[in-house]
């Protein structure tokens, strides 16, 4: 009996059970379970003790005994079940060698911002691993060539290891345009950042861009704070407000597709387009 408690309580101390290796603590928990079963059958001989014979102490102390390993290896038991758990969500990300709809996902979006040139197979091969550090670089996040859970949210995919729902996309949509927002047009006015969110939305819309929020902000070359970095900056009550409006539907641009600076636009072309309003520095078109 002794020899169940301490190994328990030093199994509850051991780092293996806090800081889990999942294959080792899947050999534990079957030790576990296996060890209630002898337990089970040390209670029952408890209760058969205190009923038939007169030493009911030493019966009782058996019992509590019994009582308090069984309550102390359930809980080790949970406590490996959910750190298992959560080793095999964090085992799913996608990185070198991983195959499935999650890096389809990935090649898919990479190809159609320029980052990457290879068939989308579902595969994430050398070239994958490549295109993401490239996309990681020019976001300014860690370029380690794996798609972890930050390099997912920039490019609008929810992992297949969560369980997000669709009012966790909006948020992360709500951010990413939050984002682009007081990236874009911090300190125009109220009603231009909302036509700044607008424009995005339209382009949504628009069979010339893609379908996607992320898809419409990551394009290669479309906003100067995705090249500059100024997207990756926290927005403020104001962004994110703005970004709300844009999301429900106000359109101060009057269903423009871009916008730009005539102060300091040398494009020939985005001048020859039909303006639409122009509101503080912006000028609206379509």
């Amino acid at each position: 009996m002794c020899k169940f408690f301490k190994s328990t309580k030093q199994d509850l101390k051991n780092k293996c059970i806090i800081k889990p290796n999942i294959d080792k603590n899947k050999t534990r928990q079957k030790r576990y379970l296996q060890r209630q079963i002898k337990l089970k059958f040390l209670l029952i001989g408890g209760f058969f003790m205190l009923k038939k014979f007169k030493n009911k102490k030493q019966a009782i102390i058996m019992i509590i005994s019994t009582i308090i390993l069984l309550i102390t290896e359930t809980a080790a038991i949970a406590i490996i079940y959910k750190n298992n758990q959560e080793n095999e969500t964090i085992e799913v990300l996608s990185k070198y060698g991983s195959r499935g709809s999650e890096v389809t996902q990935i090649q898919t979006k990479l190809k159609r911002w320029g980052y990457y040139s290879g068939n989308i197979d579902g595969i994430y091969g050398t070239q994958t691993v490549k295109a993401v550090k490239y996309f990681q670089r020019k976001n300014r996040l860690t370029a380690d060539g794996i798609a972890g859970p930050a390099t997912l949210k920039a490019m609008g995919i929810t992992s297949s290891s969560s369980t997000s729902s669709s009012t966790s996309s909006y948020n992360s949509n709500l951010n990413l345009l939050a984002r682009v927002i007081y990236g874009e047009s911090r300190g125009e006015p109220y009603t231009g950042q909302v036509a700044v969110g607008a424009v995005v939305m339209n382009r949504i819309k628009s069979s010339s861009f893609p379908n996607t929020l992320s898809g419409v902000v990551y394009q290669s070359g479309a906003f100067d704070a995705v090249k500059d970095g100024q997207v990756n900056l926290t927005p403020n009550s104001t962004a994110i407000k703005a970004a709300q409006d844009a999301m429900n539907g106000w359109d101060p641009s009057y269903g423009a597709i871009y916008y730009f600076n005539p102060s300091t636009a040398t494009n020939k072309w985005i001048w020859s387009r039909p303006m639409t309003v122009t509101i503080g520095k912006h000028r609206f078109c379509k």
